[in-house]
């Protein structure tokens, strides 16, 4: 009786393998940056997402929802040397984090050559305040809020006056950066800032997207439409100034 062994080292296609290995790195760049290519054609503006807390120098614990600095600042390297990102729109749901990383975040965004638009939706707090006005053009959804207060310390503060001397120079350079790039004056802002009875646990005050709007601080209120129609009127300026058409 003839027995029949199966075929072995043949090589058979394995259906799906490509998607196989493409499927966990879009969930890792997801997982990790919050960024994903579009199904539909490749786009010449690239989103930036700046969601939960900023964290900067000290690992936060895991179940805090945060946005890393240190992936931030690569993406924005990146899409200041490709060609084909003509322009960025930088999107803010976050509570604030650490002062140095958040301002180290807004300091390369209006850096970039490109045009930039800012989009608060949710809220936009603390140290999101500088990232939302970096750009070259800041929305602010109708129902957002923008808390503004002075900095903290953590961790092992000494009681002298050097610690308040390096306090007032950092608080300083969050108000020069604010007022430097959008509408406010430097009175209104620290005005707001130090308003005591608003805030239940801290000196400050929250300002819903009109009232941001009303300040100087945002400069108009909107939605993601908004923001891609300015920003891709700014694209279409660029390619003119670049082509040396006349800007409208």
């Amino acid at each position: 009786m003839w027995q029949e062994f199966p075929v072995l080292n043949q090589e058979q296609p394995v259906p799906g393998a490509d998607e196989q290995r493409k499927a966990p790195n879009v969930v890792d760049t997801i997982h990790q940056l919050g960024q994903t290519t579009t199904p539909a054609l490749e786009s010449n503006i690239y989103c930036m997402t700046i969601i939960g807390q900023v964290e900067g120098h000290l690992v936060l614990p895991p179940q805090n929802k945060t946005t890393k600095y240190e992936h931030l600042i690569p993406q924005l390297v990146a899409a200041e040397q490709n060609s084909k990102i003509e322009g960025v729109l930088i999107v803010l749901n976050t509570v604030g984090g650490d002062v140095e990383a958040g301002l180290a975040i807004a300091e390369m965004i209006s850096s970039i050559s490109k045009p930039t638009v800012t989009l608060v939706l949710g809220g936009g707090h603390s140290i999101g305040v500088p990232i939302a006005v970096a750009g070259n053009k800041s929305f602010i959804a109708e129902t957002a809020t923008m808390t503004i207060h002075p900095i903290r310390l953590n961790g092992l503060v000494i009681g002298v006056p050097q610690t308040f001397e390096y306090l007032d120079k950092m608080q300083e350079r969050v108000v020069r950066f604010v007022t430097s790039h959008s509408n406010v004056t430097e009175y209104t802002f620290k005005e707001l800032m130090f308003k005591t009875g608003e805030l239940t646990r801290d000196i400050g005050t929250t300002v819903i997207g009109p009232d941001a709007v009303r300040h100087g601080l945002i400069d108009a209120v909107g939605g993601i439409g908004d923001a891609i129609r300015e920003l891709n009127r700014r694209i279409e300026e660029n390619r003119m100034h670049m082509t040396g058409g006349a800007i409208q």
